[in-house]
């Protein structure tokens, strides 16, 4: 790091990037552990704990591309202090809330802080650090930095469970944020994008709409929700054409490396992030370990994403991004499959599940890097905040949905394998597969063999999905090479050699 990065200012920049991440990781990755505990302690059920989760990745996703319009306009300095310091306060309002409803609500305003927050590390990093090995280095650290946050925040959730209590899980992030905020006085310039204009608030508006009430369609159902959702959605797409200055450029997606990494972000957020939520409740419930061994456990599948997020970089810059971001979703698909194998079998435990844990953290870890790298290579730097924004929308969009498509296929899951063994009828099954689903009531026999073969078809559905667009990103990336062009038509230099 000292050879490429000299710069003191920048290295200052760099860690309030990296700490900030480390937040946004830990908040994603912690919470699912302590889900058990946050339904018996707040009284919620199934959907609940859903929404807890899918509240901060709709609200990320809401904010996205307003952060890097409002980024790029009125300064990625201003805007990222401006989001951890909110960040602080609504993970305040987190560790205070005593209701479901309040943890949801107060989960949402911190999601709208954390995707701010987010999408400026990408920004400012991206304009501070030129092509080549410097930016590398960069991102690289940044990456290991995440997969920290991401790698041991299932243990931490479990450690702070089981020492103190549940609320110390958002309440650590007040004392960070105020470190960062210093950080970010000391090291980070202004910067900013002179041709930004207005607000796309119309986009805005309508993908927000869109998302939640997709959302809202798979888990809670309604004919006019998705109605709705499906007039919002075409609304998006009419707007983002006609505006002078989208939010979402659909330009960009005639480079075929940003159409590539794209897909990578989706492949990742297909599968591996949102099972993130339910294997923890895999370990508590179908395998009965307690906060803490359920989070050690995890970090089979968590810490390879920080050990080999480096070496993803390295083999992205010797052959090619558009051969490694395909490798390694495919082997998040094969890491899948082996954990439906490992949770099936008579006796499984951790350790059979353990090599498909460590197949799907080697494959995130093969293609996060390459892919937040690769989409703001692909378009010139002074629209790096719109780049970054359509990729991080694209992961927390397909986090967001695959949460709520997860669950409906583990309930399904659950509510099929009772019709085959215990018959009855179907509202009554389904009110039991979603008890099942939430753990109650599982302790063996029955209710612990049917919710695991609900886990079976959520690991085929995340494992042959990933395998699927895997094979489309590979095409895309390996197809006639067009040259890369920016969404004013001009012909930039190549930013980074990918």
């Amino acid at each position: 790091m000292r050879t490429v990065l000299s710069d003191k200012k920048k290295v200052v920049a760099l860690a309030a990037a990296c700490l900030s991440s480390l937040m946004f990781g830990l908040e994603i990755s912690s919470v699912p552990v302590i889900l058990p505990t946050l339904e018996k302690v707040l009284r919620g059920n199934f959907k609940d704990m859903q929404w807890i989760m899918n509240a901060y990745t709709i609200a990320c996703t809401t904010v996205l591309m307003a952060a890097g319009t409002l980024a790029d306009r009125y300064g990625r300095r201003r805007i990222f202090i401006i989001s951890v310091v909110l960040f602080g306060l609504t993970s305040l309002v987190c560790g205070l809330a005593r209701s479901v409803g309040v943890l949801i609500v107060s989960r949402a305003l911190q999601g709208v802080s954390g995707g701010a927050m987010l999408i400026c590390q990408v920004a400012v990093l991206s304009q501070l650090f030129g092509a080549g090995k410097e930016r590398s280095v960069a991102f690289g650290w940044w990456g290991i930095v995440f997969g920290v946050g991401l790698g041991f925040g299932p243990i931490i959730g479990g450690l702070i469970v089981a020492v103190s209590s549940w609320e110390w899980v958002f309440l650590v992030h007040v004392v960070l944020a105020v470190v960062v905020v210093a950080l970010i006085l000391a090291g980070v310039e202004e910067s900013g994008d002179p041709l930004a204009h207005r607000l796309d608030v119309w986009g805005i508006v309508s993908l927000s709409a869109a998302v939640f009430c997709l959302t809202w369609w798979i888990t809670q159902g309604g004919v006019v929700v998705m109605g709705v959702g499906v007039v919002s959605f075409v609304v998006f797409l009419v707007v983002e054409r006609r505006h002078e200055r989208p939010m979402f450029d659909f330009s960009v997606f005639r480079i075929r490396e940003f159409a590539g990494a794209i897909l990578g972000s989706v492949g990742m957020n297909f599968s591996f992030w949102p099972f993130m939520i339910y294997l923890p409740l895999y370990f508590q419930m179908g395998l009965g370990y307690g906060a803490v061994k359920a989070g050690l456990s995890l970090l089979a599948y968590t810490l390879p994403t920080l050990v080999v997020a480096p070496l993803g970089e390295r083999l992205a810059l010797r052959y090619r991004a558009g051969n490694v971001i395909p490798l390694g979703m495919f082997a998040i698909g094969v890491g899948f499959l082996l954990m439906r194998w490992g949770c099936g079998v008579v006796g499984a435990s951790w350790l059979t599940m353990l090599p498909g844990e460590l197949m799907a953290g080697i494959g995130l870890g093969l293609t996060n890097t390459p892919v937040t790298n690769t989409t703001t290579a692909a378009v010139a730097e002074d629209r790096a905040g719109m780049a970054s924004g359509i990729d991080m929308s694209a992961r927390l969009i397909t986090l967001a949905i695959n949460i709520a498509l997860m669950g409906v296929i583990l309930v399904e899951g659950v509510e099929a394998a009772l019709r085959r063994r215990v018959g009855g009828d179907v509202d009554g099954l389904r009110r039991m597969a979603e008890e099942i689903a939430a753990g109650h009531g599982v302790g063996g026999g029955v209710a612990n063999a049917v919710l695991v073969q609900g886990f079976e078809g959520v690991l085929l559905y995340g494992g042959l999905g990933v395998m699927l667009l895997a094979g489309v990103s590979y095409v895309i990336f390996n197809r006639r090479r067009n040259r890369i062009v920016d969404v004013h038509g001009s012909v930039p230099e190549p930013t980074a050699k990918i």
